[in-house]
């Protein structure tokens, strides 16, 4: 199956040259110029599969059926009713119907796919994406990278073990104007920068107390739940409430978190702290909900730098004058990006010397799509990846390191509020009972490993 794969990324990157050469050396005997264009269109295209299209993942299904250099062909989904939901739509997008392919795992078996993108929930990102590069497939895996730190570190051997191209969802790192900010701050514009406050706000209701009840007909809970430990179906859960249980999810810090975080690190230019402390709780409604619905994170680095993350679920009040974004403090001023693709500078005496708008305005609290054109930077930096070996804007190095700052603000609020962290990796000092969430129980058989 990988030898396939390979064979077919070679053809990939040769094949721009190919459609320039028929072009002014014409085309073979008994086919028309129609035909022609459709069997390169045909090859030249990636060919996707799409885990998880009830929210996030409808979304980035039809953005790749939009691609001209890409085609879906597998909708992999637990739910037949959000499976059908998005074949529909993607069908309407893209010449070819995507098969239905409910469990992903017979969809990597595809020898003509390419590209499995996992937007399904947050305990299956790092097993299935691992999975896939054992297929031989790359992959476009949406934040955050793991549930746990230790399935993060095997998916990041796993990625190097196969020579697979892993795209994390980072997608601000591939926006015009937040590539130009960040350029300008590394640049020096602000001086040196030592303190980055990012944030995200919203107004989540109470999600209940959950019911024990039959499972829908039109839900495959058993593979739903995979590699997490089997919990009775309950009906305050599915599809989006996930996030709030331990098991499956991994609260608002990963879940909008991630995106800020790894502006902040990446402004800042930093890799893994010294120290983490992290406060919160479930403040707002008395419900199952289990991860913090108000929390502060703090991280901070031996190169005399610190980065906050403040997430409200529960009061959408904005600051900053946005719902989510990131501010950099420097020793000569500051520098704001917003949820969009905007940043402004200011000076130290509040005045705003520079401002950067992108032409439409983007909805950072759309639950599955806020930033659809914008995110077809990210589509394609990893499309050039595949075809040309170009960097990619969020590989999964960076992408793990990211999600790795959040999870350790998580760790450190379950356990006592305050780690040592080892700046040379990432890893927990002298804490066992912090240790103890390094990794997860797993379903017996499905422990990921490469």
């Amino acid at each position: 199956m990988a030898q396939s794969n390979e064979t077919r990324r070679d053809f990939l990157k040769k094949s721009l040259a190919g459609t320039a050469a028929l072009s002014f050396g014409g085309i073979l005997p008994s086919f028309s110029p129609k035909s022609y264009a459709q069997i390169l269109g045909a090859n030249e295209k990636i060919k996707v599969a799409v885990m998880g299209v009830n929210s996030r993942g409808m979304a980035l299904a039809q953005n790749f059926a939009s691609q001209p250099n890409s085609e879906v062909l597998h909708i992999c989904d637990v739910d037949r009713l959000a499976a059908e939901k998005c074949i529909n739509a993607v069908t309407n997008i893209q010449q070819n119907k995507p098969k239905a392919t409910p469990d992903f795992r017979k969809g990597l078996e595809d020898k003509d796919l390419d590209v499995l993108v996992v937007a399904a929930p947050d305990h299956w990102h790092a097993p299935a994406a691992i999975l896939a590069c054992k297929a031989g497939k790359d992959v476009y895996l949406e934040k955050p990278a793991s549930h746990n730190p230790h399935e993060g570190e095997i998916l990041v051997k796993a990625a190097e073990k196969y020579k697979r191209v892993i795209q994390m969802g980072n997608q601000r790192r591939s926006w015009p104007n937040v590539v130009a900010a960040i350029k300008e701050l590394h640049e020096g514009v602000i001086g040196r920068p030592y303190f980055a406050k990012t944030w995200y706000t919203n107004n989540r209701g109470p999600i209940g107390f959950g019911k024990k009840t039959t499972v829908p007909e039109h839900l495959d809970f058993e593979l739903w739940q995979g590699p997490a430990p089997r919990e009775a179906y309950r009906d305050n859960i599915i599809h989006y409430n996930w996030h709030w249980f331990w098991n499956w999810g991994t609260g608002e810090a990963l879940n909008n978190g991630t995106h800020m975080v790894d502006l902040a690190r990446w402004g800042l230019g930093v890799e893994f702290p010294t120290r983490v402390t992290s406060s919160g709780g479930r403040y707002r409604y008395k419900d199952d909900w289990e991860t913090p619905d108000t929390q502060v994170i703090n991280l901070e680095f031996d190169n005399n730098t610190m980065i906050t993350w403040e997430g409200r679920s529960c009061n959408g009040l904005n600051s900053e004058g946005s719902s989510v974004g990131v501010i950099f403090y420097g020793e000569e001023g500051a520098i704001r990006i917003d949820g969009g693709d905007n940043y402004s500078i200011m000076d130290l005496k509040n005045q705003v010397v520079k401002e950067v708008k992108y032409q439409r305005p983007v909805d950072p609290r759309n639950l599955s799509d806020p930033t659809y054109d914008l995110d077809g930077f990210h589509i394609q930096n990893m499309f050039d990846a595949i075809r040309k070996g170009t960097p990619l804007a969020a590989d999964i190095n960076g992408g793990q390191t990211s999600t790795l700052l959040v999870q350790l603000g998580n760790i450190a609020l379950r356990t006592g509020g305050s780690l040592q962290i080892d700046p040379k990796n990432g890893h927990i000092l002298d804490n066992k009972e912090a240790m103890k969430h390094w990794s997860r129980d797993y379903e017996p058989g499905w422990e990921p490993s490469i």
